[in-house]
């Protein structure tokens, strides 16, 4: 089994590594020019950015060719799924025996404080829910995406919402930030770089992985809800680097 990830702050990659198999990072392939994948079962699993897979995972499956007898998508959500897994299907072109979604800890800064998202975690039942989706998987579950009419009416107005590339204009770095280069290494898209000062380039995709992954919590966002950052307890920041660092 191949199973591809994009992951920001570690939630999507926790849920790849319970699933198992070959895990591959979508950053560090999306670029290849032979994107053609054979497997008794492929995978993808990413978080759900404004009711919508995050561009680059949408890039990777416009391009990616599975050949497996089973393929599944998961996407991890903060607060509401949307109709994401359901579009999913109906615009990369990809057949998905099964495509489901789990609620995880909320880090959308602009929205939610963070530390109370951490505390309503218990009642989210995420071990529950994680366990059930690994045991579908594993037993090659069918399970095909809906959506109720509310979540694809929200899903069309949110769409017309999605931040353009120059959402990393919004992000501020105080006087905290020692120029250690981490923010540059976890950022899926190459957006930033570190010389005398952190600099942003027009390419992001608003997975706030630099803003909470800094070590000197240094990085901000202009209309953030919390100080408090968050990285899944499950998943260490080197992990997060190898995955998303694409400067060598």
């Amino acid at each position: 089994m191949t199973v591809f990830y994009f992951t920001a702050t570690g939630n999507s990659l926790a849920i790849a590594k319970r699933i198992g198999g070959t895990l591959v990072s979508i950053p560090q392939v999306v670029d290849s020019c032979d994107l053609h994948y054979k497997d008794d079962a492929i995978g993808i699993v990413f978080p759900i950015y404004y009711f919508a897979a995050p561009k680059m995972v949408n890039r990777f499956l416009e391009k990616a060719n599975f050949e497996a007898d089973y393929v599944f998508a998961i996407g991890t959500y903060g607060i509401m799924p949307g109709a994401a897994m359901l579009n999913l299907q109906k615009q990369n072109g990809q057949r998905f025996d099964y495509a489901n979604h789990l609620l995880m800890a909320d880090n959308f800064l602009p929205i939610s404080e963070v530390g109370k998202q951490i505390k309503k975690l218990p009642k989210k039942k995420i071990e529950e829910r994680a366990a059930q989706i690994v045991n579908d998987v594993n037993n090659r579950k069918h399970l095909q995406a809906k959506a109720s009419p509310v979540f694809r009416a929200a899903t069309a107005i949110v769409s017309t919402m999605i931040p353009s590339g120059e959402n990393a204009q919004k992000y501020i770095v105080n006087n905290r930030c020692n120029k250690c280069g981490v923010c540059a290494k976890v950022c899926p898209s190459g957006n930033i770089a570190v010389t005398d000062r952190v600099c942003f380039a027009n390419n992001c995709e608003v997975c706030f992985a630099c803003l909470h992954l800094c070590p000197q919590n240094a990085m901000h966002h202009k209309s953030q809800k919390s100080e408090k950052r968050w990285r899944n307890p499950e998943v260490s920041l080197n992990e997060i680097i190898i995955a998303n660092n694409r400067g060598g």
